[in-house]
């Protein structure tokens, strides 16, 4: 029987969990700049054309294929040697041209400018449909709290990490790219003890089974 995360038949109007990592678990990003420059690509294909401003206009020659009344992009991490996002995709499609148009489009900034060839990313990336409320939910939560290893990372200082859209939950920047309020709708603006800041920081195993059916086989 295939790995759950290894079908590849995807739905319409669906949400999905999608993880890719470095070829051999190596670093896919290095710096700062390949941290941003991944984020760039994601603004690039999800930003509509008529909203992306001089900084993001391309030769009509150069124009790249736009996703962004194709997908929403709900929550995303970047780590060292591996990416989450939470999209929603609206045709069966959508997210498998977007990811193959990201992958290739990063793939080759990075080989580019460590001259170097051949594969960047650990063969195709994987992803699990989300099929219920809890998991819908519980996901977010887990997807922000993936720098939490980090040595240099603790829970006091979660909300600093630069390269998740946690910031933009709790109202630290804003990307117009990053669809955070269905999942905000859950939550309460006016009671800390029920805010999404709360949900994420505190520290819960039984999160865990909430979103058992949609976690990745990472060992794959």
């Amino acid at each position: 029987m295939p790995a759950k995360n290894s079908l590849k038949d995807y739905a319409s109007d669906s949400y999905y969990h999608v993880y890719n990592r470095g070829v051999a678990k190596q670093d896919i990003f290095l710096d700062e700049q390949d941290y941003k420059t991944f984020l760039s690509y994601l603004k690039l294909y999800l930003t509509p054309v008529n909203l992306q401003g001089q900084s993001l206009k391309i030769p009509p020659s150069r124009q790249l294929k736009n996703y962004s009344q194709e997908l929403k992009l709900l929550a995303y991490c970047l780590m060292p040697n591996h990416f989450h996002l939470f999209v929603f995709q609206k045709e069966d499609d959508s997210m498998a041209d977007f990811l193959r148009s990201l992958g290739t489009k990063y793939s080759m900034y990075f080989n580019k400018k460590f001259k170097r060839v051949g594969h960047v990313f650990q063969g195709r990336y994987k992803a699990v449909m989300i099929t219920n409320e809890n998991q819908f939910i519980y996901l977010s939560k887990y997807i922000h709290r993936n720098p939490l290893p980090l040595p240099a990372i603790a829970r006091t200082v979660l909300a600093g990490y630069k390269y998740s859209s946690y910031q933009n939950y709790l109202g630290k920047f804003y990307q117009s790219w990053v669809n955070k309020e269905k999942i905000l709708s859950y939550f309460s603006k006016l009671n800390p003890e029920e805010s999404y800041q709360k949900f994420v920081e505190e520290t819960d195993e039984r999160d865990l089974l909430m979103i058992k059916d949609s976690m990745l086989d990472f060992d794959e």
